[in-house]
């Protein structure tokens, strides 16, 4: 059992794409467009139509199945299947490309720091770096853009932590998977059939009440970073979470951004500096085609408000080989 049988009896004419187990990601961007990602690489597909009508119905029933709801007055759908895999879909009139639906597969594979090496995406000795700094219970953050490796790296390194640690994660999601006897898992929930919203917030106050040894944040996409700044500037060591950015510059200034979107009222440097203060360690992810690699890892040692800058020391940066 696959998880994509609760799918596949509405998408016949793309099941094979979905089956195929060399295909990470389907994207459907109208009936008569489908793309692939194969390999690191985006790929259109030839020879398939799903009829527009065909594919509305497809995609409501899909919903139904999955316990969420898709129509007009609520054209959006993100949901998942039992395996973990993600099924998103847009509808018109918010669609302009007709029905698109994206189903990005999870990876059943469950990588480590030594695959990493052999596939040359790190060296032996940024490995050892990596773990050192998960066993000294470092906080880092992981950056990069959409489909980067974010979660992939995040699991990596949280194979590190010692199996007598209790972990606490924390996902809008459900992505992660550690073997640890001692994990406890939270995830979000956005309001759904009369059922009130519990936010990434919400659960980051909760987990404190569990005695957690770490605690793992899935990604930082907004208010929930204040949450989390206080959880760290208040003794809490040896965390790991996730931020969409696409440079480590930039992954920093995102951090103080979503930290305003809490509504907190302090000046915007002051937040810049409590980051400095609570985040040790930045590790950098890029995607390219046909390749996902950790391009720099900075330690942050601290912030000067009057240049507006973080101090941060390149630990490893990524030699860009000729062409």
């Amino acid at each position: 059992m696959n998880g994509f049988e609760t799918i596949l009896p509405f998408l016949k004419p793309i099941e094979h794409l979905i089956l195929d187990p060399s295909i990470s990601e389907v994207m459907v961007n109208g009936a008569d467009s489908v793309f692939i990602e194969k390999g690191g690489y985006l790929q259109a597909v030839g020879g398939v139509s799903l009829g527009e009508k065909t594919l509305l119905v497809a995609v409501k029933n899909i919903a139904r199945r999955l316990g969420g709801d898709i129509s007009e007055s609520h054209p959006i759908l993100d949901s998942r299947l039992p395996d973990g895999s993600r099924v998103a879909a847009v509808i018109p009139p918010s669609s302009l490309n007709g029905v698109t639906l994206t189903i990005r597969k999870f990876n059943t594979r469950h990588f480590g720091i030594e695959d990493l090496v052999a596939s040359g995406t790190v060296d032996q000795e940024l490995a050892n770096r990596l773990e050192d700094y998960v066993l000294s219970r470092k906080n880092i953050l992981i950056s990069g853009g959409t489909g980067s490796g974010k979660t992939t790296t995040l699991n990596i390194l949280g194979k590190f932590i010692p199996e007598e640690e209790r972990i606490l994660l924390i996902e809008d999601t459900a992505e992660i998977h550690l073997a640890h006897a001692n994990l406890v898992r939270f995830e979000a929930r956005p309001p759904q059939k009369g059922l009130p919203r519990v936010a990434i917030r919400d659960l980051l106050k909760a987990a404190l009440r569990h005695r957690p040894d770490r605690i793992l944040l899935g990604e930082i996409r907004g208010g929930e970073a204040f949450d989390l700044l206080q959880l760290l500037n208040t003794g809490h060591s040896g965390t790991l979470s996730t931020i969409h950015a696409s440079s480590a510059k930039q992954a920093l200034s995102r951090f103080a951004s979503c930290v305003l979107e809490s509504g907190v009222e302090l000046p915007y440097r002051a937040i810049k500096s409590n980051i400095s203060d609570a985040l040790e360690v930045l590790v950098q992810i890029e995607r390219k085609p046909g390749r996902r690699s950790i391009s720099e890892v900075l330690e942050i040692r601290g912030y000067d408000p009057d240049a507006d800058r973080f101090d941060c020391s390149a630990i490893y940066q990524k030699r860009e080989t000729p062409a």
